[in-house]
């Protein structure tokens, strides 16, 4: 699969190996880290869930997108599920493409997506003891690339239910 979930630390080693491809000559990663505060509140850990059969149609939908869109050999996104402490890592993506060009924007465009259209929800824990799930509604109102955002919105949609993210 070539966009999967795992409980555990994501191996990214192993992943860069699945990304290798003869014909490449760039490749590029993302990844997100979990980081001690947000929205003026002291984070120490994360816990992720998501609803895996739908999640996980999504995502290789974003990723056969991003395949189709951009000129790139191979992509992989992995995303963690369960506890998570500080500076671990919640989310890879990595793109091999012919030129660094197509790899860094298919790579971006999947983050991206993968953000607003998989059903992944987010619950903080805070120093002060309490937590929450944190409700990424107003991240749906960032501006996107143009060349996506009228289809991301359509997409959009089925998940603005007041899920938390």
């Amino acid at each position: 699969m070539r966009f999967r979930f795992t409980q555990t630390a994501i191996d990214t080693a192993q992943a860069r190996l699945e990304l290798r491809d003869a014909g490449a000559g760039g490749f590029v990663s993302f990844e997100g880290w979990v980081r001690d505060h947000n929205e003026g509140k002291e984070v120490t850990a994360l816990e992720y869930e998501a609803f895996q059969a739908l999640a996980l149609k999504e995502g290789e939908r974003i990723v056969a997108e991003a395949l189709a869109r951009y000129p790139v050999k191979r992509v992989l996104c992995i995303h963690r599920v369960g506890a998570l402490q500080l500076t671990d890592m919640a989310v890879w993506v990595g793109v091999s493409a012919v030129h660094r060009g197509e790899a860094f924007d298919a790579c971006r465009y999947i983050i991206d997506e993968v953000k607003h259209r998989v059903p992944i929800w987010k619950k903080e824990h805070y120093v002060s003891g309490d937590s929450g799930w944190v409700n990424c509604e107003h991240c749906a109102a960032a501006p996107h690339h143009s060349q996506h955002a009228q289809h991301a919105d359509g997409q959009r949609a089925a998940f603005d239910v007041d899920a938390p993210r």
